[in-house]
């Protein structure tokens, strides 16, 4: 856990950094892991410079990590950070179960946050976030970047002016290959719970929250009582606690059901999608890479888009309240109902040996689930859980959540 008070090991202390308050200051909560790439987009930002003027880590930096962050404090105590940096943001990018604390610990001592997600591991934390928002008027960004993708807004738009009909349901399929070393960068990596508290750090609701936020925005059912039913059907081929390879069924008070299948033991990495189904044709949305394929009988268009990053939009709501937050945390009470339904779900279902196959050795070990990816494209297109596809590692069933 990151030291939220006390003293900070000497040789880490930080000193008060007297930056000029012409650029907005960043402290970053965590550089290791995806800090990493926060540490890059904070150094390459030309359009809308910051400041970085301090890093907050339980490790020291060394390496490229002391490289990208440059001459700035670094030090394991975020109250001492805060202090003597003062920034006008800071970036959390902890493990799941630290998010909430540290958030809180930021806006308490004046700050605006940009939180990575998921926002927190229960509904329960999330309340508490809201609240912590709430009493100190802080802005806070849910870091989904995905959302700031031009074509998803483009998807929304091309339904909105019945593009493809009226929308009958969105399928999600995401292959990637994650190795052995994937879970052992952190002790709480595929953990549903650590210590007694709970992490829920599985595949749809850490790598793949994305896409299941994305579905909800398209769907326009991202607040409180948007979700009326959850069905989960959770997998798992390496020995661990959480889902490498699941799938999810959504219904919506609009009545759109929304399904995703997504696996870490693909043989392939994938550019993972959202499949648009209307009554007319049909949306196929990479959010990755910011595209999108139109399919209508009168014409089959695949059409490339930009995106905001969320730290340009946080900074320019700062300058002009007026300009929204992409991702505030309000917006993602529905995604919040969907990590609270895999976290109460039952034990994660194993997928038997028989069924997978090993690829490498050591930290690059792979498990590979044979046919997982047409699977994937078959939920994708039949809105199905893999329980109904007859795949022969699943259950009979789903676990249905009604809310």
């Amino acid at each position: 856990m990151y030291r939220e008070g006390g003293e900070a090991v000497a040789a880490r202390r930080p000193t008060r950094v007297d930056v000029p308050r012409d650029l907005p200051r960043v402290l970053l909560v965590g550089a290791h892991g995806h800090g990493r790439t926060h540490l890059r987009n904070l150094r390459r930002r030309r359009v809308r410079p910051v400041r970085l003027v301090g890093v907050c880590d339980l490790r020291p930096l060394d390496g490229e990590l002391r490289e990208l962050a440059g001459p700035v404090p670094a030090s394991d105590s975020l109250p001492e950070l805060l202090a003597s940096t003062e920034p006008d943001v800071t970036i959390v990018c902890t493990p799941i179960h630290t998010h909430v604390e540290l958030a809180a610990t930021a806006m308490r001592a004046g700050s605006h946050v940009l939180l990575e997600k998921p926002p927190a591991p229960t509904l329960a934390e999330y309340e508490r976030l809201l609240d912590e928002v709430r009493a100190t008027g802080r802005a806070c960004q849910i870091g989904f970047q995905d959302l700031g993708s031009h074509a998803l807004s483009a998807a929304g738009r091309l339904l909105a002016e019945g593009a493809v009909g009226d929308l009958r349901g969105i399928g999600v399929a995401g292959v990637w290959v994650r190795d052995a070393s994937y879970y052992a960068r952190a002790q709480w990596a595929g953990r549903r719970r650590l210590d007694g508290a709970p992490v829920v750090d599985g595949a749809l609701t850490n790598p793949f929250a994305h896409a299941v936020a994305a579905a909800l925005r398209i769907d326009g059912s991202e607040g409180a009582g948007d979700l009326v039913g959850i069905e989960t059907d959770l997998y798992h081929a390496r020995p661990i606690e959480a889902d490498d390879t699941s799938s999810i069924r959504l219904t919506t008070s609009r009545g759109t059901t929304i399904t995703a299948a997504v696996t870490l033991c693909g043989a392939s990495q994938r550019h993972p999608y959202l499949r648009i189904h209307g009554t007319r044709g049909a949306i196929t949305l990479w959010y990755k890479r910011d595209e999108l394929r139109l399919e209508t009988p009168e014409r089959v268009e695949t059409l490339p888009y930009g995106r905001t990053d969320l730290l340009d939009n946080l900074v320019d709501h700062l300058r002009e309240p007026r300009t929204p937050l992409l991702v505030p945390p309000e917006r993602t009470r529905a995604f919040m109902d969907v990590v609270e339904a895999i976290r109460t779900a039952p034990e994660v279902t194993p997928i038997p040996g028989r069924f997978q196959h090993i690829s490498g050795d050591g930290p690059g070990e792979r498990r590979i689930v044979d046919g997982v990816g047409e699977a994937i494209t078959t939920s994708a297109e039949a809105l199905r859980l893999f329980c109904e596809l007859g795949l022969p590692w699943a259950r009979a069933e789903p676990t249905v959540m009604r809310l």
